[in-house]
């Protein structure tokens, strides 16, 4: 069983196009704080970054956001956390967002959830850490996306065993379970031309 203090949530700056999204957002930050789990995040007050947040505090939990100095700048801030921590770049802030979590959980979003989200995989794939991460499939948003590395391993692009990284779950309910329940695999990441 994976013991959990602090989940990084990567997700949309932006809300989506219907209520599930908003609602899958909100749901996730309350059962964070109902559990006693410090929610990490991207820092931002807008879209579904925004709503994972509130609903967090809401429920009295807490939330540490990092942000990199160009956005703070923007005023997109959420200036209500229970920390907020400025870095100097988006890479900064994806190490630091590693570095305090001890699973990561990607609700849906667009380019910069996907970029965060394929990245602490390969991460894991190199075995530069042995955390749970969990794609949550509101609306069969992420279904696409498994296939996709489905496809990667029949045409002898990843190993079969690295499907296994990244974990979809396909409620809010069954998140923590899942988490709780993940084992990475142990597997080498360079495909051997003899095993494809």
């Amino acid at each position: 069983m994976v013991k959990l203090s602090r989940v990084c949530v990567y997700c949309g700056s932006s809300s989506g196009s219907g209520p599930e999204f908003a609602e899958a957002a909100r749901a996730l930050g309350g059962l964070l704080a109902r559990n006693g789990l410090t929610l990490v995040y991207g820092g931002a007050e807008v879209g579904l970054m925004g709503l994972v947040a509130d609903a967090a505090l809401a429920a009295g939990g807490q939330v540490v956001g990092v942000i990199p100095r160009h956005l703070f700048g923007r005023e997109i801030a959420h200036r209500n956390l229970t920390d907020l921590i400025e870095v100097g770049s988006m890479h900064e802030r994806k190490q630091k967002m590693a570095e305090l979590a001890d699973a990561f959980v990607a609700l849906p979003g667009g380019l910069g959830t996907l970029e965060e989200l394929t990245e602490i995989a390969t991460w894991a794939q190199l075995g530069l850490h042995r955390k749970p991460i969990a794609t949550l499939d509101v609306g069969g948003y992420w279904t696409a996306f498994h296939g996709f590395l489905g496809d990667a391993v029949r045409h002898g692009f990843m190993k079969e065993q690295n499907l296994r990284l990244i974990t979809n779950v396909p409620t809010v309910d069954a998140l923590l379970p899942a988490l709780a329940a993940y084992q990475a695999p142990r597997v080498g990441k360079w495909l051997d031309p003899q095993e494809t």
